[in-house]
């Protein structure tokens, strides 16, 4: 068993990787310029791509990787897309669909038989699962059996799942993405995405798309992501333990009228979940009554948990969705909250979230 993301175990070397700030490298050596590749990020590359069980290959940031996916794409490409997925990634494939540049038909991942459908033709599957806000689950199993039988490559983004919950290269995908800016780096403070994959002759075209559109990851970042990654395990425990619980009181609390979490046996996807990922994750989102303002409110009335967008960090986040017009195109209601849950005292959030769902937009929310 080796170290990985480490130097050699030599006497006198550094335990961590260093930090290489280099543009420029030495004539006749493996790297001869910074956009090519760096240590440091070659370093987190390694650690990843043994976990996910792939090659891994790091970009500035997690859309970064996913146009560098798409780029690969030939001309008038046919991709297939979650209607509910990232809305990032959405506003990327409209905008590429809007120049002519893909063609892009969005689905229902959930509905495995309506994706298989759209396949027909297709040069791209694009799956999230659990998807976002609305963690629905899509059966990975079925959709890339599905998707190979034709030909159609399948790209999972795993950011919600993780490596540690969900491994997708396993199951036959051709690659997945993370944005490493959430539970990989895991402390809100980088921005960073990367690709992972076993087939060689995509990844050699992606390498070849970051080297001439410059997405490179920085050296910094991918340091603290590579620290981040160290302790991956131990925070995604403890945080899954914690959305489970606030789920589960959720459930109960009278102003909440639907829980979406792949943990709760209520859940559609739950059987699937259980079966292709060894957990339900750290990411619930919950639905209650009332207006958007409403649930605004709520997001205002927090003290502890953090009213922000994003996930993955070790705080608590909270966000009502709906606030973005891209997000109400893709269906996602007026008052669901998505709630990244992180490792604080689990009973302190539940009596933060408690005393937040009290509020309406007219009362002062206190100190």
């Amino acid at each position: 068993m080796t170290a990985l993301g480490r130097p050699a175990a030599d006497s006198g070397v550094p335990l961590n990787a260093p930090i290489v700030l280099a543009s420029t490298y030495r004539a006749d050596g493996n790297t001869a310029y910074g956009r090519d590749g760096n240590p440091t990020v070659a370093a987190l590359e390694e650690a990843l791509g043994v976990i996910e069980g792939g090659t891994c290959l790091a970009f500035s940031s997690g859309m970064s990787a996913v146009a560098a996916v798409l780029e690969t794409l030939p001309g008038g490409a046919v991709v297939v897309a979650p209607k509910v997925c990232y809305f990032g990634v959405g506003e990327l494939l409209a905008d590429r669909a809007k120049v002519g540049r893909l063609d892009v038909r969005t689905v229902d991942a959930t509905h495995t038989d309506e994706v298989v459908v759209a396949l027909d033709g297709a040069s791209l599957l694009w799956l999230e699962s659990p998807t976002n806000p609305l963690l629905g689950i899509a059966d990975l199993r079925i959709l890339i059996d599905a998707a190979r039988s034709q030909n159609v490559l399948v790209v999972v983004d795993n950011t919600l799942a993780t490596p540690l919950r969900q491994q997708p290269i396993a199951l036959g995908a051709t690659a997945v993405v993370h944005s490493a800016t959430k539970f990989i780096g895991g402390h809100s403070d980088l921005l960073l995405g990367v690709v992972v994959s076993g087939d060689r002759v995509f990844t050699d075209a992606l390498e070849q798309r970051r080297s001439i559109d410059g997405g490179i990851a920085g050296p910094f970042e991918a340091y603290l992501a590579l620290r981040g990654l160290r302790t991956l395990a131990v925070r995604l425990d403890r945080a899954e333990q914690n959305a489970t619980v606030l789920a589960q009181r959720l459930v109960r609390h009278p102003r909440v009228t639907r829980v979406h979490y792949p943990g709760l046996p209520d859940h559609p996807g739950y059987e699937i979940s259980k079966a292709q990922a060894s957990g339900p994750g750290a990411i619930l989102s919950f639905e209650i009554d009332g207006t958007g303002d409403d649930a605004e409110a709520v997001c205002n009335a927090t003290r502890l948990i953090v009213h922000a967008t994003s996930l993955g960090g070790v705080e608590t986040l909270i966000e009502r969705r709906a606030r973005y017009p891209s997000e109400v195109a893709a269906g996602s209601p007026a008052t669901l909250l998505r709630v990244s849950v992180g490792i604080e005292d689990v009973d302190d959030l539940w009596h933060d979230l408690e005393q937040a769902l009290g509020q309406r937009p007219s009362e002062p929310t206190g100190a």
